[in-house]
């Protein structure tokens, strides 16, 4: 088969033609070369000129056009997201754009965390989660190095003048500024009731800058009828005198230190410790007590009510004597075991009973019952107690839980809601421990306190309840705010026996402030 002339000529055409453009672009790259060879030689030789701001135009329409046909170069300056925020990181490092974020790969723990606070900071939260985990895979405490590395700070206060042991150097800028810091720590408690001392009462800032602040009435009143002032509001309203030490630093410091004040309230009888009870102040039945008048312990005759004034003075004796042993009157009044009467203490009980199956339904296990129930104390001040027992939640029973009500409810005599809830409702007498509760030696007064006596009606009128209780505080900031259970018992009247209840089932009582008590009858 014989060649195509026409084809053998085209072909040798396009092979000159393709060594022509070789031939071309070599000479050119070698043109390029020297030039660039003879300038930096001649840049050498002479100073180098400053450099001017440069401006660079705009492409060719050319370089436009090939842009708009490949939409894959990256080369031509993208818009900015919001997924990529330009700034500094929480560290004070500069952030890097994410595409410069994997140029170097983490090796250590530690840069496994940076670069995931990097990744958390430019939005990245898939790959940061991912490098926060291998970082504390590697490393638990790398959250710590991180912040000893971009945080540092002092760690604990320098020996000696020097930073190292057996330096003769004195003592650079640094140690000072440490020294410093460690001077700057938080003071305790103590210390900084007791810088509030030379304070004075500061008026409000004024409402608008720049005009003069309003006056402040009582920043000008002396200090003793400050304190006479105050002393009559801690002894109306305890709770109103401790939220004064929220109005200003002076005040926080009278109602801190100020001891006088609170011994006026240890031995007042509106929250002191002269309206505890620890003698019986009336009958179950709230009748008054029957007449004990005789004759004294040295042969003479006292009525009722010089008996009632010794058993106060020595309740007034008892809590002095015991004002060594707490330091302070406002430690006695938080410390010491009391009632409080603004309030109730509810026992709130749970707990579960089995049912039986049902023979008409298909069922897997036996169904059980929860069964809740409530128990009610609230205590007056003249000595009696009112007791309740009820299904009813708290909300609709405290308000409730007064001795009208009580009285006009009582055996269902008027059955009206919402406090009919008080119809069962017992009547009952309280008193707390005193050393005559342990004659069989002598215990010291502030041991032999702490228990609590309550006698109250029966299910019937041969019956009679009493309730020994534990005076306990729970939580941290509050006092004698929990009753525990030490025993239950029923007496019968007519055959002079005692019963016990178990608890297996009864919770301690939680006091709860009401507020439509006031502050206790």
């Amino acid at each position: 088969m014989e060649a195509d002339p026409k084809l053998d000529s085209e072909l040798a055409s396009f092979r000159q033609q393709w060594r022509s453009e070789l031939q071309a672009k070599k000479q050119g790259d070698r043109s390029e070369k020297r030039t660039s060879l003879h300038a930096t030689a001649v840049s050498s030789s002479q100073p180098a000129p400053a450099p001017a701001p440069r401006l660079e135009a705009p492409k060719a329409s050319a370089s436009a056009s090939h842009l708009d046909h490949d939409d894959s170069n990256e080369d031509y300056v993208r818009t900015r997201t919001f997924d990529e925020p330009a700034g500094t990181s929480s560290s004070g490092r500069t952030l890097a754009h994410p595409s410069t974020l994997d140029d170097k790969e983490p090796v250590s723990a530690l840069d496994h965390f940076e670069a995931a606070v990097e990744k958390e900071a430019v939005g990245s939260l898939g790959d940061s989660l991912k490098l926060y985990r291998k970082a504390f895979r590697m490393d638990s405490h790398v959250d710590m190095v991180y912040r000893k590395k971009h945080f540092p700070g002092p760690l604990r206060k320098p020996s000696g003048p020097s930073s190292q042991p057996g330096s003769t150097e004195p003592a650079t800028k640094g140690s000072s500024g440490a020294q410093n810091v460690e001077a700057e720590q938080p003071q305790s408690i103590k210390d900084l009731v007791a810088s509030f001392s030379d304070l004075s009462i500061a008026s409000a800032p004024p409402p608008v800058e720049g005009d003069p602040p309003p006056p402040c009435p009582i920043a000008d009143v002396p200090q003793e009828v400050l304190s006479q002032i105050l002393t009559d509001l801690a002894v109306s309203d305890v709770g109103d005198f401790a939220r004064l030490s929220l109005v200003c630093k002076r005040f926080a410091y009278i109602v801190a230190a100020d001891d006088q004040i609170w011994r006026c309230v240890c031995l007042g009888r509106e929250f002191g410790f002269q309206g505890m009870h620890y003698h019986w102040q009336a009958g179950v039945t709230w009748e008054p007590l029957p007449d004990e008048s005789g004759l004294g312990e040295e042969g003479e005759f006292v009525t009722m009510e010089e008996l009632a004034r010794r058993r106060r003075e020595e309740n007034l004796a008892i809590t002095v004597s015991l004002y060594p042993e707490y330091g302070s009157w406002q430690r006695m009044f938080r410390q010491r075991p009391r009632i409080r009467f603004n309030g109730c203490y509810i026992s709130t009980v749970n707990y579960i009973r089995s049912g039986q199956a049902s023979t008409n339904q298909i069922t897997w296990n036996t169904p059980v019952h929860i069964i809740t129930y409530y128990r009610y104390l609230r205590f007056f001040r003249d000595g009696t107690v009112i007791s309740l027992l009820t299904t009813a939640e708290p909300g609709d029973v405290v308000h409730h839980l007064t001795k009208d009500l009580l009285a006009q409810h009582r055996g269902g005599a008027a059955p009206h809601l919402p406090s009919i809830v008080v119809q069962h409702g017992l009547r009952g007498r309280w008193r707390l421990s005193s050393m005559l509760d342990h004659p069989d030696g002598p215990v010291p007064p502030k041991d032999a306190e702490g228990e609590l006596f309550i006698e109250t009606e029966g299910v019937g009128p041969k019956y009679m309840y009493r309730m020994d209780l534990l005076l306990r505080s729970a939580g941290r900031g509050t006092r004698n705010n929990k009753l525990v259970w030490k025993g239950f018992h029923s007496y019968n009247k007519l055959t002079d026996d005692w019963a016990e209840f178990g608890l297996k089932n009864d919770k301690p009582f939680f006091f709860s402030r009401v507020r439509s008590y006031g502050v206790g009858e």
